[in-house]
This record gives structure tokens, sequence and C-alpha cells, in this order.
């Protein structure tokens, strides 16, 4: 069983509760665990509101996927992407590193703690992109469990 959809969204806050709660009813929908339900939408909601963020003047696009036992997520943008002299790194390091009061990177910390595999680069041209993979697990109730 596979399930995909892709939204193309404004770059407003409300946006962000809107993937969230698209990729929550798809996950609830399809039986998977409520635990990983909820570390990808956290995970989701963190991505969106880098791109609200730093999208620059365009909308950024939300692509989810359900294939078996994997979910992909990605988070595509038109801003000016992840700055190219930044090691990858310190794309995501922890606040105890950055300093108490640093106000970025927070959010890839926490995208990176919640996911199995998470992936940051620039597109080619511009913008950014997350793509966020994890394994799914499913509740045993689940009528679209990967077999």
């Amino acid at each position: 069983m596979s399930i995909w959809w892709s939204l193309h969204l404004r770059r407003e806050a409300a946006s962000v509760p809107l993937a969230r709660r698209l990729l929550l009813g798809t996950m609830q929908t399809a039986g998977v665990d409520p635990e990983i339900c909820y570390d990808l939408s956290v995970a989701l909601s963190e991505a969106c509101a880098n791109a609200v963020e730093h999208a620059g003047e365009g909308d950024y696009s939300v692509t989810a996927r359900i294939d078996g036992d994997r979910c992909r997520i990605e988070v595509a943008d038109s801003g000016p992407g992840f700055a190219p002299d930044r090691p990858r790194h310190q794309l995501a390091r922890p606040l105890a590193l950055k300093g108490r009061h640093a106000e970025d990177g927070r959010g890839l910390f926490l995208i990176e703690a919640l996911v199995d595999h998470v992936h940051f680069h620039n597109r080619p041209g511009h913008g950014a992109v997350v793509t966020i993979d994890k394994v799914l697990k499913w509740r045993d109730d689940s009528l679209l469990k990967a077999s």
C-alpha cells in the first residue's frame, strides 16, 4: 500500500497546522502508531515553520509519502537556502553548543531528534529542501498495515 499527497502553501503561519493536520489524519486513518504520528507531525511542523520564516517571497511545498513501512516527507521552499559556507553538522547543532539564547537551529535539531534520517540541502537555483524519513510502526487494528 502506498499513499502520497502534495501541498503548495503560502508562507503564512496558518499553513503549518494545515499541513500537520493533513499528515496526522492520513497516518491515523492508515493505522500508524500514535507515537510515530506525533513525532512526524512535530518534525513536519518544525520544517514548515522554518520554510515560513525563511522562504523568501515564494510559497513552499510539502510532499508526504507512506510506502510500506516507511514515511518520507519533503518540505521545499524558494528562499535563499542553507548557507553554503556552513558545514552540514552545524545546521542542527544542540542549543548548548550555540548558546542559551540562540534563536536559530532549534527546529532543525528537533527534527533530527524525532526521525530516523533527515537531509538538509539546497535546490539547484535557489531554495532549501528538508527531507525526513521515518520507519513506521502500526497499530494492531490497522487495515493498511505493511505486509
